[in-house]
């Protein structure tokens, strides 16, 4: 009992940090290039969870672990957060909210092709309901969507549902905090030198709040949140603490209208608790 509501504390943590990530994207790609942001970030998390493996003498991984890091590190530390930071320069981070309302949905998609689990026909009705809520938001929308952001925010949500889906499976075996460590760590031969080259030519025209956005992707987006949610999941069961996730649409929301002034339609709010309610209606038979 003590181990699985250690569990749901780290993932409600997790999810509470993770909530911040596409609003303080917004602020950094404002004067960031979406390339060197999603490359930066990945390298200054890589070298403090170096740094963090390093104190804690943890062992490597074997060899049979790589494909695995490998997906997790494609999905967590490259696609999302590259997917991302394209689309919030097409919408607005309330907009880019409403698709995480998919999220959990996806990462029960990878579970059941990763897992060989059998849901329920229900879980694929409810399936294609949040699919189609989506879509028809994104549709109907008019001037103030994109296609292209649109695009990307769909993109985004299917590598991170991989991404977190493989990640938590492997967390089992190597510990929580341990997994996004090495694939950070195996990202970092090629984000490393991609930050270096896609560095601006000059960083004088970046403003403090882009850089404290940057400050916060990197090192709680792409790290300290990975450290609670990882662990929530291997400590509560990826099931259970995953139907957390279905409370970051809201938080998110109410941090772009806090912190960025953006406004949140009636709309917005239909459509991402229509995703929230076919979402969990899949957990529940999958």
């Amino acid at each position: 009992m003590e181990k699985s509501t250690g569990g749901w504390v780290n993932g409600m943590i997790g999810v509470a940090i993770f909530a911040g990530s596409l609003p303080a994207t917004r602020v950094a790609v404002a004067d960031l290039n979406p390339t060197f942001l999603t490359c930066a970030r990945a390298a200054v998390a890589a070298l403090l969870a170096w740094l963090l493996l390093l104190l804690q003498r943890e062992r490597r991984p074997s060899l049979a672990d790589l494909p695995s890091l490998a997906i997790t590190a494609a999905g967590v530390v490259v696609g999302f957060p590259l997917f991302t930071a394209l689309a919030l320069q097409h919408v607005t981070s309330a907009h880019s909210i409403v698709f995480v309302g998919l999220l959990p949905l996806c990462t029960a998609a990878f579970a059941v092709l990763r897992g060989g689990e059998r849901p329920r026909p229900l879980f694929w009705v409810f399936s294609a309901a949040g699919a189609a809520v989506v879509a028809g938001y994104a549709a109907m929308a008019g001037a103030q969507a994109s296609l292209t952001g649109d695009l990307l925010m769909l993109a985004a949500v299917v590598v991170c549902g991989m991404g977190y889906a493989e990640g938590a499976r492997l967390s089992r075996k190597l510990g929580g905090w341990q997994v996004i460590s090495w694939a950070l760590i195996l990202s970092l031969p090629v984000m490393l030198p991609l930050a270096l080259w896609t560095t601006p030519p000059t960083l004088a025209n970046v403003g403090m709040h882009a850089w404290l956005s940057f400050a916060y992707v990197a090192l709680f987006s792409q790290l300290i949140g990975f450290v609670f949610w990882y662990r929530g999941l291997a400590q509560g069961g990826i099931a259970a603490v995953g139907q957390l996730q279905l409370l970051q649409p809201f938080m998110g929301l109410g941090l772009a209208a806090l912190l960025l002034n953006e406004s949140v339609s009636w709309s917005m709010l239909v459509v991402t608790l229509l995703a929230v309610v076919c979402v969990s209606g899949a957990k529940k038979y999958a």
